[in-house]
């Protein structure tokens, strides 16, 4: 019996969508076409066979998705999954969080981060780093925004440059849309 993820965790729950996802079989050529875009090659997800209802969408998506996350340029991998997940905790996607904070693992080798974020929440201590960065980007997902002048000084104060603060500023605000996409498609479920 599958159970609803409520809690925080690096542990992926696999995402349950709550309508039928394209069938691959008899997906229309359009459809096909905007899948082949996804941000992995381990197979088509759940989520992006039920985002292929509007293929038109999905091919816009994908590659912008691709190019935030995934740059040559600017922040850090690991500093991007930071800025999910920090978008993530304040959107309270315990899929999301769990997929980019297992992300942020994976590139810094920084556990001890995560459990601090997981553990804390929004009142967690970093080093000073890596907090300019969870705290700005998790400011910028509240609603109404609360990204003060103080928190872009913060970025500039530990050195992050003009494109780096704007890499974060699109990896929070692509977040702040795919949680809350997330949430009104499925939910997050351990088997």
């Amino acid at each position: 019996m599958s159970e609803v993820v409520h809690t925080f965790t690096t542990q992926v729950p696999r995402w349950q969508p709550y309508v039928i996802p394209v069938d691959l079989e008899t997906a229309t050529s359009e459809q096909r076409e905007a899948m082949q875009v996804t941000p992995s090659n381990k197979g088509i997800s759940p989520y992006v066979l039920t985002l292929a209802h509007d293929p038109e969408s999905l091919a816009v998506r994908s590659p912008l998705f691709n190019l935030i996350m995934y740059g040559k340029d600017g922040l850090s991998p690991g500093e991007r999954e930071l800025g999910a997940t920090a978008a993530s905790v304040v959107n309270r996607c315990v899929y999301c969080a769990a997929v980019h904070a297992s992300r942020f693992i994976s590139h810094t080798k920084r556990a001890d981060v995560i459990d601090a974020i997981f553990a804390d929440g929004l009142d967690a201590e970093l080093d000073e780093h890596l907090q300019a960065i969870f705290d700005f980007s998790a400011h910028l997902s509240t609603t109404p925004p609360e990204a003060t002048q103080a928190d872009a000084q913060a970025l500039t104060d530990v050195g992050l440059s003009e494109l780096e603060a704007l890499d974060l500023v699109l990896s929070s605000a692509i977040f702040g849309w795919a949680n809350r996409l997330m949430h009104t498609l499925g939910e997050p479920v351990m088997d």
